[in-house]
């Protein structure tokens, strides 16, 4: 975060995003000031709590996309909620604690994934040694058959025995340790003990539903049960990526790892709440939308700064960033209970597609949707190309598409580009063509009839 200011988070987000500058600009000063507060006092940090923000768009025009890219951008802990699934279940819905439990689970992944690969490298070293053992056991001192050997013969004979046995099997393990190193041995098969993670007890529990109290069986009976081995046979590949992962686990300090990660998501967890829009509006005397208040009152705790106990231990949610969004197609934003719309200060709306955003989203992005399709045929030997025509033509389908019916925003192009290259992605593994370029004509042929054949039924008395 020292190097990221906000014009150069807002230029990173640029790669990935296309428009929406306003939302880009209010998601880069809240991540800026996290930054900020870090240098304030003890007693001012404190003090000072995030400005959560409120999008305000229709659906496929990038509200989620701009909230995952952030945190991926900064390595924050990120969950995503559906608003909505806290209303399925009696009259204040579920139990939106849950959200605060999946942040802390996400944030301690995400720190033992850091810790594993610090101590990568010493696992590895120690796998190579496991592998090796299975393949040459060291030389173990066995006493004779006799039990009268045990009296009479002594340490000095037993040593002369063994010696040229030992120097046979220590010159080969060099050897093999040589070998290994290099990875001369990758696609032998060894036999290796895992450990059977397939538990009937825990099963049982698990399948009572007790999940939803979050209830952690092998927390609870990990102690009492005993750890379950199997055989398993390996190449010395999969082998040395399995044992360096149980090495890893061994080696890493988990308390430590759950008390970073429990700091990391009081500190940095981004909550994106969606669809905040479905549980806004007035309650009525029974039906469906009876939860809906009910709902937006639990939540307004967890956002306005409150304690949740987690299996981990209690977690502070003061100064976790939440960001929601939501259509506001049929409810409005003043809909929302006033306590719920002072908790989310920043509000920006987010506009509409255009043809020239649909072309931009389909070329510009780093992960546009064009190279991907291109990397995907590239497999089958296949260089795929569009022309600038083609390209324009295709905007052109998806926005048309969108205002004839429901608008779902760039989501629209992957559908379009899908019917679009159904045939030569159905024929790609038996085309003889290195090169198939895909201009206007093509793209009229295949879409422009779909397009002209409005829904008509409507005018039908």
């Amino acid at each position: 975060m020292v190097e990221l200011t906000p014009k150069q988070i807002v230029e990173e987000l640029d790669k990935y995003i296309i428009g929406q500058n306003p939302a880009k600009k209010a998601v880069s000063i809240a991540l800026r000031n996290r930054y900020r507060r870090n240098l304030l006092s003890e007693e001012f940090k404190e003090e000072v709590k995030p400005k959560n923000i409120l999008m305000i768009g229709p659906t496929g025009v990038g509200k989620t996309e701009i909230a995952r890219r952030l945190s991926k951008l900064v390595e924050a802990p990120f969950i995503k909620v559906e608003a909505t699934k806290f209303t399925e279940v009696g009259y204040v819905g579920r139990d939106v604690d849950s959200m605060i439990r999946d942040l802390v689970e996400e944030s301690i992944r995400m720190v033992k994934v850091e810790k594993i690969e610090e101590v990568y490298e010493k696992s590895e070293k120690i796998a190579n040694e496991r592998i090796l053992d299975i393949l040459f056991p060291l030389p173990s001192k066995k006493r004779g058959s006799n039990p009268l050997e045990a009296l009479f013969s002594t340490e000095k004979e037993e040593d002369e025995k063994t010696i040229t046995e030992k120097e046979l099997i220590m010159n080969k393990r060099k050897e093999v340790r040589e070998k290994l190193l290099k990875g001369e041995l990758e696609n032998e098969v060894i036999e290796i003990d895992v450990e059977d993670n397939h538990n009937s007890t825990i099963e049982l529990f698990s399948g009572l539903g007790m999940e939803e109290y979050n209830i952690n069986m092998e927390d609870i009976f990990g102690d009492f049960l005993p750890k379950k081995t199997k055989k398993k046979r390996v190449t010395i590949e999969e082998a040395r990526k399995i044992i360096c992962n149980q090495e890893a686990q061994k080696l890493i300090d988990m308390d430590e790892a759950i008390n970073i990660g429990i700091a990391k998501a009081e500190e940095t967890g981004i909550i994106f709440i969606d669809e905040i829009d479905k549980i806004a509006g007035k309650d009525y005397a029974g039906g469906p939308d009876v939860s809906r208040e009910g709902v937006q009152r639990d939540i307004l705790p967890i956002i306005e700064g409150t304690t949740v106990m987690t299996k981990y231990g209690p977690v502070k949610t003061d100064h976790i960033l939440f960001i929601a969004a939501g259509a506001f197609h049929v409810s409005k934003v003043g809909d929302l209970i006033p306590e719920i719309q002072g908790r989310f200060p920043i509000r920006v709306e987010l506009e509409n597609l255009t043809e020239e955003n649909f072309v931009e989203i389909l070329t510009k992005p780093k992960n546009a949707i064009i190279k991907q399709y291109q990397l995907l045929l590239g497999t089958e030997g296949i260089d795929l190309e569009f022309t600038e025509e083609a390209i324009k033509a295709i905007a052109k389908v998806a926005y048309i598409a969108n205002e004839q019916s429901e608008n779902i925003g760039a989501r629209r192009l992957q559908t379009v580009l899908e019917k679009l290259l159904e045939d030569i992605s159905f024929e790609a593994s038996d085309l003889d063509a290195d090169k198939i370029v895909v201009d206007e004509t093509y793209v009229n042929e295949k879409l422009m009839e779909h397009i002209h054949q409005k829904d008509i039924s409507k005018y039908i008395l």
